[in-house]
């Protein structure tokens, strides 16, 4: 039998196959809370042996895309019910991502229409985000000028992820993936391009990982860490993120962090596919070597890739997302 399709049994729960749907964002959601047609969705998605939903916001002030379900508030958790509830009667498995983009916003998603926040003030000029245009249409636009937080606002972000596991937890998801990938806010804090800090969120690696870790520890201390997952973009380059130096020491770093701590497991999305920007030679190895939990990679894989890459031992489960559109 082909591996990919072989039983996987991930932190206690009986994966039936090592195929998992990729998270897609797809603003479909027009009043912020999921209803029967988004419980159909994934539901008709459930041969996959795990679900990750699309990204759910953590806060109104985490939108940055109209019509994004989230997971904040009690109406929230009663429409995601309805959901893992659907899921669970075909016999699939479902993790929440939970998402907060920093500098990947818009005014008009923004709370009072006030700037969206980030590690500092840099604007991602060369991309959009689906807000309200000029006209008060809904369409691309670019993202808005951002304000860099205040320290007391970082740790009140890990406190949101934090709430909001918990209603994951509620509504009855098997556990919560962090979203830390593709330039949202923690991204935005590890790179030292976008990251000018002088706090302790600033500055040195150690100091530039603190957000992402202390949420992590935070989240996983609250659900417990085999509910807890973290999605990474390891030199990643989509939504005008830059190279920085230090990348490859801020990354190194991040392995040796995660390789200290028991999650879930690990989900990294590898860009070259679409960014063109490459790896450096034996990072994939290396992340093996070093975190010993189960790792789902995503990004343009086909078939005989993925069998190649299980036979190789370099992940666990693998993640598909164009195929499930």
């Amino acid at each position: 039998m082909s591996k990919l399709f072989t039983p996987y049994n991930l932190s206690g729960l009986a994966l039936k196959n090592r195929v998992v749907m990729a998270p897609m964002t797809r603003t479909r959601t027009m009043n912020d809370v999921p209803d029967e047609v988004v419980a159909l969705y994934y539901a008709q998605r459930a041969s996959a042996s795990l679900l990750i939903t699309e990204g759910m916001p953590v806060s109104e002030e985490g939108r940055g895309y109209l019509y994004t379900p989230g997971i904040y508030n009690d109406e929230h958790v009663q429409g995601w019910r309805k959901v893992t509830q659907a899921v669970h009667a075909k016999g699939g498995r479902i993790f929440a991502q939970l998402w907060h983009v920093g500098r990947m916003s818009h005014v008009s998603l923004q709370p009072g229409h006030i700037a969206p926040v980030s590690a500092g003030t840099v604007q991602a000029v060369n991309t959009t985000v689906f807000a309200l245009t000029e006209s008060g249409e809904p369409g691309p636009v670019v993202p808005s000028q951002p304000r860099a937080l205040e320290t007391h606002e970082v740790k009140r972000i890990t406190a949101d992820f934090v709430h909001s596991a918990r209603l994951a937890m509620e509504a009855g998801f098997d556990g919560v993936e962090i979203m830390a990938a593709n330039g949202f806010i923690f991204d935005q804090f590890l790179s030292s391009e976008l990251n000018t800090r002088t706090d302790e969120y600033g500055g040195s690696v150690e100091n530039r990982q603190r957000f992402l870790l202390e949420t992590i520890d935070a989240v996983a201390e609250a659900v417990g860490n085999s509910h807890v997952a973290v999605r990474l973009s390891p030199f990643g380059r989509i939504y005008d993120l830059a190279p920085y130096e230090g990348e490859e020491q801020t990354w190194s770093a991040i392995t040796d962090a995660l390789g200290q701590r028991e999650l879930a497991y690990v989900h990294l999305y590898y860009q070259p596919v679409y960014t063109k920007a490459p790896l450096p030679e034996g990072f994939r190895r290396r992340f093996r070597n070093t975190f010993k939990g189960t790792i789902i990679a995503a990004g343009g894989f086909t078939r005989d890739i993925a069998e190649q890459a299980l036979e190789d031992d370099e992940l666990d489960l693998l993640a598909f997302g164009v195929p499930y559109i």
